[in-house]
């Protein structure tokens, strides 16, 4: 079934389910049959859907749009409130007081299935009535067996799960699949292009928590001259046109492209839409996954607007282990290639996604929850096997080897009082000149080609000591190892990076503090031998194996052990004094980070799934460190290839003692000496150490 698609006599009947269904729930609210404390569950969970419900008759009828900015700021509240703060903390979507009021059984199971319920907002919002219906009776059919549950056992509500989420499998990912993928789906894109974004009441269109953030970021954005907008939005999408030129790709034949954003950015995204079209593109935006079937941890991949509680996601971020069996990952791919082969027509013409990402909030180290849904070793597999798969299809139907991307972030309100001159230094950084980077960092890949190896030791509290071992080059005037990373796909300017050899690399990788995908690590130690980790610690936790679980789960992403698949340094010394002078450095993204030290990225390399595209340094040097000894099993054994994950892992400068090329005879050549470039023709960059 198209659920997006549904004819008069479908969308009748939809109507008509959902409809007794709501009476049903009515009527759960007031009943005292089911015993305490399940029936305040019941209750409260009753009281939210018929809450929703009002807002989504509201949506429908369009009285919702006729709402004032703080009326529409108390529904928004209303519906995030039992999540937000200390709420939280006496809510059933919190496993931890879920287990506590209903028994660990029921607590665990529970906390899912009203957490999935949330969900249904979005659905209120973008007027999706069969999803919303499936899940309301989804909720009725538990309830029914825990009111008889001398009758039924907790093994039974455990298989309804287990069968909706089955039975639905192909109807969930099919609308995902289609809403990632088709520019027709344009609930988001309507908005951004149709709305007076001069009128804050356009936020809470969206259906997400609208927080200080987005209401700030939005304000903030509408007092920028046009001129500034327009340059804003030329910056990002000339650095994805600039991507294909530098692959050698042909941008003519795509005709959509993603743009995944942060809520509040709006009236940029307006103008950008519009240069992606005069390059032929059409927009596809879509949200950040909220069901389990389609969430990759607490990853958000889409638009989206601020947490309203990151400790909530990060608590739910495994709950397809609910569920999770082969027979539903076997399901579930099955139904993702059926989506992707209906609408090859259109996926065959992607040309990959343009981010706008955003950095400032506070840093957040989670709790690990006894009570939280975790994996087991067998789901961990089969999670595993499942992204893999997806991976592979991805490449076929989307033609991941002939797609680009490109990346810029700024900063949001939240990164406290100096916003605005971070805002300012950010979009600075973000236009440093091209060709002076260039030349500089030509220079560092002439010194690290001569290369054998490259040393990396770290400096006061940090204990890096590396060797990481580079291809053979079989003619230099020819070959490189080193990509020259200027602000093309990856802005800002500044990195030069290589896909290491595997065999030979070793040492000890260590950071006292870093940020990587919204969760800070303390004192966080990889240790290689022949390019894969063999151990890891870090010291979040009081617990070893807390610490151990948090760093397979949350960086290896449940694999036994990963490559090390990039090796960089980062020039950007400007970005790097932002980061000390505003003290935010640990708050910078990932994509400003990289550029501000050496950085070393776990995972597939930086080429993965596009190898066999030939790259080209400005000075006309082929890279050809493209490949490693996992990568090269996409000839042989493609489902050992690939981790599908790259997370990279910045030093800052003033962690770093030294950072040597090592010649084959042993000698060396350094690059950096005691937190500072001291290679002839990168001086330059000290520059920016220097000033006050």
């Amino acid at each position: 079934m198209d659920i997006m698609n549904l004819s008069k006599e479908e969308m009748k009947s939809v109507l008509e389910r959902y409809e007794l269904a709501m009476e049903r729930i009515r009527e759960i609210e007031r009943e005292e049959e089911v015993r305490m404390p399940l029936r305040d569950y019941f209750q409260k969970v009753s009281a939210f859907l018929i809450l929703l419900d009002d807002v989504a008759q509201k949506v429908r009828d369009g009285s919702y749009l006729k709402l004032s900015l703080k009326e529409l700021q108390a529904v928004n509240r209303s519906l995030y409130n039992d999540i937000i703060e200390d709420n939280y903390l006496e809510s059933y979507a919190n496993p931890t007081y879920a287990c506590k009021k209903l028994g660990k059984r029921y607590g665990k199971l529970l906390s899912f299935l009203y957490t999935e319920l949330r969900a249904l907002i979005v659905f209120a919002f973008e007027k999706q009535l069969y999803l919303h219906t499936i899940y309301l009776e989804l909720f009725i059919q538990v309830y029914g067996l825990i009111r008889w549950e001398d009758e039924f056992s907790f093994k039974d509500i455990k298989r309804a799960i287990h069968d909706f989420m089955y039975d639905y499998c192909d109807v969930i990912i099919d609308y995902r699949t289609k809403e990632t993928s088709d520019p027709a789906y344009s609930f988001a894109k309507d908005i951004i292009m149709e709305a007076d974004l001069s009128d804050l009441r356009y936020l809470y269109r969206f259906g997400d928590y609208i927080s200080e953030n987005e209401l700030k970021t939005a304000e903030f954005i509408n007092s920028l001259p046009e001129e500034q907008i327009k340059s804003m939005a030329d910056t990002f999408t000339s650095g994805f046109e600039r991507g294909f030129l530098v692959a050698g790709l042909d941008l003519s034949i795509k005709n959509n492209v993603n743009i995944r954003y942060q809520i509040g950015f709006e009236r940029v995204v307006r103008q950008a839409v519009k240069n992606f079209m005069q390059l032929g593109l059409e927009p596809i935006i879509f949200r950040a996954a909220y069901l389990a079937l389609n969430k990759k941890q607490h990853l958000k991949i889409g638009y989206h607007a601020s947490s309203p509680n990151k400790q909530y996601e990060y608590d739910h971020r495994f709950d397809i282990g609910i569920f999770l069996d082969k027979g539903l990952k076997n399901r579930m791919i099955e139904s993702r290639k059926a989506s992707l082969e209906k609408i090859k027509h259109i996926t065959q013409n992607y040309a990959g996604p343009a981010l706008i990402e955003v950095f400032g909030e506070e840093l957040f180290a989670p709790e690990d929850k006894a009570e939280a849904i975790k994996l087991n070793k067998l789901q961990q597999k089969l999670m595993t096997q499942y992204y893999n798969d997806e991976k592979l299809l991805s490449k076929e139907y989307l033609k991941l080897e002939e797609i680009s991307f490109t990346i810029i972030s700024y900063p949001i309100p939240e990164i406290g009082e100096d916003f605005e001159d971070i805002f300012a230094d950010t979009i600075k950084v973000n236009t440093l000149d091209n060709d002076t980077y260039t030349k500089i960092q030509q220079s560092i890949i002439d010194t690290l080609d001569k290369g054998e190896y490259v040393r990396i030791l770290g400096k006061g509290k940090n204990r890096t000591n590396m060797m990481v071992k580079l291809q053979p080059l079989k003619d230099g005037d020819k070959e490189t190892n080193f990509e020259n990373c200027v602000a093309d796909v990856n802005i800002p300017v500044g990195e030069v990076f290589t896909s290491p050899q595997l065999s030979g690399t070793h040492g000890i990788l260590h950071v006292p503090l870093v940020y990587l995908n919204d969760l800070a690590y303390y004192d966080l130690e990889l240790v290689f031998e022949d390019g894969r980790i063999v151990d890891y610690s870090c010291k979040n936790y009081d617990d070893l194996d807390k610490n151990k679980s948090f760093i397979k789960e949350n960086l290896l992403y449940n694999h036994e052990t990963l490559p090390l698949g990039e090796f960089a340094i980062g020039t950007n010394t400007t970005a790097y004094m932002m980061g000390k002078k505003y003290d935010i450095a640990p708050k910078l993204p990932i994509l400003i980070a990289e550029k501000t030290g050496p950085h070393f990225a776990v995972g597939d390399t930086c080429y993965s799934m596009r190898e066999d595209l030939k790259v080209y340094n400005p000075d006309g040097k082929e890279i050809i460190a493209r490949d490693n000894e996992y990568s090269l099993l996409r000839k042989t054994n493609p489902s050992k290839a690939y981790f599908n994950c790259h997370t990279d892992i910045t030093l800052p400068y003033d962690e770093i003692m030294e950072i040597s090329a090592v010649l084959s005879d042993g000698s060396t050549i350094p690059i950096i000496k005691d937190s500072r470039f001291v290679l002839e023709g990168t001086k330059l960059l000290n520059e920016a150490f220097d000033m006050k």
